[in-house]
């Protein structure tokens, strides 16, 4: 089975890639953008008996830092 973990800031932690990005695309000229957060995307390939138990201890121990950033779990359809 193939899960994707989606890991994101969590609101009012500074994004200091994010404010870049935010900066270049002003300087390009593209208008209208008003906040850029960045993530990551993480792909696994499990077993299909792995539970959402595990898939989320995984998150929390090492995925991602949840002390500033959330997570989504997804399942990908074969």
């Amino acid at each position: 089975m193939k899960v994707r973990i989606h890991v994101s800031l969590k609101p009012g932690v500074l994004d200091p890639q994010g404010r870049a990005v935010h900066h270049a695309l002003d300087g390009l000229g593209f208008a209208g953008v008003e906040d850029v957060r960045i993530g990551r995307l993480i792909e696994l390939e499990v077993a299909d008996t792995t539970s959402d138990e595990v898939l989320a201890d995984m998150c929390e121990k090492l995925l991602a830092n949840t002390v500033i950033e959330n997570y989504r779990i997804e399942k990908v359809a074969a």
